[in-house]
């Protein structure tokens, strides 16, 4: 494990820090009728004690996060309504049926017919437009249908028909312009969550008799088996891959996932988002401002524990069939349980702007998700 500094609160970055960077301070995070949650900050206490009511707060923000964008803003994003539905019908059984007005926000962003769409150039680099919101949209769709529905809905089946208008020609799907690290920050990542969504929608796969859907598929698969990894990101993603397309990775690259991934654990018990690439290589796409802003945090030489890759790493251990007590999963669940702040969240840094801090809402939604592969997501008072 490497040695780190302990765990605590990153030092607030000021507003005139902000200012000098150019990105705007806001005064809410989410806002909208009846909707006002604050904007994250690292100063913001810890919860007195971790457990039912701790995670009832953390449900409230969760909800109150997707309602007020699924009202205000109507696009599907990786940042809030993507993580909500996607992650949040897993957890029915205990915090009750997601919200249907998030789901009817997706559902509304599902072309009424497929249309070819055509491939574009920008910068030297080739994309097709929509191709994140339109995997996400899919990907959301599909995990409604697989825990709440059991099969897969006229709506999920054109998401996901339309996501691959936007599939390259190698197989892979890209996205371009600048994101909230890690998201759709590497081609792996993205097309790894379109492999997720045809995987999680109820019988699509295996009843497809379309040839040429069914092409579209192998060369995806194709991608994913032999792409080269862009950082130690894409290599401990491999277990995800591992997870849902097993035949697409080997034995031994699943091993030196787990060996990676371990590696990576301080000795806190948590990891850091950013111990899994240099700044440069996230994306195509890194701006000065984006640099500066990371290589400018506090423990920017040492980068302590984070709330989004502690729980990611439990969740790939445990997809990858790591049981719950192994000690690598119940020391990054103590560091998990002593992070949670009084309003619910899971703060995190935003790698991205340093303002919305919406990396604080995927942070939070992956991290009830490990608490919930390891069996501890207790029903919410």
């Amino acid at each position: 494990m490497h040695s780190r500094l302990a765990s605590g609160c990153l030092a607030v970055v000021s507003l005139l820090t902000l200012a000098a960077k150019g990105f705007a301070q806001p005064k809410f995070q989410y806002e909208s009728e009846g909707i006002s949650v604050s904007i994250p900050a690292s100063d913001e206490p810890k919860a007195m004690e971790f457990g039912p009511q701790s995670l009832s707060a953390a449900a409230k923000y969760v909800e109150a996060g997707a309602l007020s964008w699924a009202r205000d803003r109507g696009c599907v994003n990786c940042h809030t309504t993507g993580p909500y539905l996607v992650e949040r019908s897993a957890w029915s059984r205990q915090w009750g049926a997601p919200s249907e007005e998030v789901l009817e926000s997706f559902r509304k962003a599902v072309p009424s017919k497929i249309s070819v769409v055509k491939e574009t150039e920008k910068d030297g680099h080739r994309f097709y437009p929509g191709a994140f919101s339109s995997v996400w949209r899919s990907l959301g769709l599909a995990e409604w249908d697989r825990h709440i529905t059991k099969s897969t809905s006229e709506w999920t089946d054109r998401s996901l028909q339309d996501m691959f208008e936007r599939q390259s020609s190698n197989g892979s799907f890209v996205s371009h312009g600048e994101v909230e690290i890690p998201y759709i920050t590497t081609d792996f990542e993205l097309s790894l969550q379109a492999a997720r969504a045809i995987t999680s929608a109820p019988g699509w796969l295996q009843s497809l008799n379309d040839p040429v859907l069914i092409a579209k598929v192998d060369k995806l698969k194709q991608w994913l088996k032999t792409s080269q990894p862009k950082n130690d990101f894409d290599r401990v993603l491999r277990l995800r891959l591992h997870h849902i397309m097993p035949e697409l990775v080997s034995d031994k690259d699943r091993e030196q996932a787990i060996q990676l991934l371990t590696s990576k654990q301080h000795t806190d018990g948590g990891w850091s988002t950013r111990d899994m690439s240099a700044v440069d290589h996230w994306h195509f796409e890194i701006s000065e401002q984006v640099r500066k802003l990371i290589d400018g945090l506090p423990d920017a030489s040492n980068p302590q524990s984070d709330a989004y890759m502690t729980a990611l790493a439990i969740v790939l251990l445990r997809q990858a069939g790591v049981p719950a007590n192994d000690s690598r999963i119940q020391s990054g669940l103590t560091w998990l349980k002593q992070e949670q702040r009084v309003s619910g969240r899971w703060w995190m840094h935003s790698l991205y702007r340093g303002n919305y801090h919406y990396i604080t809402y995927i942070a939070t939604i992956e991290a009830i998700k490990a608490l919930d592969l390891c069996g501890e997501l207790p029903p919410i008072l």
